[in-house]
């Protein structure tokens, strides 16, 4: 019993270990860029929902969010606005 915990704890440091350094190596980043690639595709595809890290954190601070939309409406009102020369 206590070897498998040992083995599922050992193995999750080592492997997390690995991945960050394999994620800094050149083939670890051609290999994201294109999972990424095959992700967008699928999404695309299948008409995918893909939930960024944005929208996770502006579902956390929703008075942010309206804050945040807010002022991105004025912004757009002002650019749109032809101003005198």
């Amino acid at each position: 019993m206590w070897f498998f915990l040992i083995k599922a704890i050992a193995g999750s440091i080592l492997g997390g270990a690995t991945e960050k350094w394999f994620r800094g190596t050149k083939l670890g980043v051609w290999f994201y860029n294109k999972v990424d690639e095959l992700y967008t595709w699928a999404a695309k595809r299948y008409h995918i929902k893909l939930i960024t890290d944005e929208e996770k954190q502006m579902r956390k601070f929703p008075i942010l969010k309206e804050k945040l939309e807010a002022m991105d409406k004025r912004m757009k009102k002002l650019e749109s606005k032809k101003w005198m020369d």
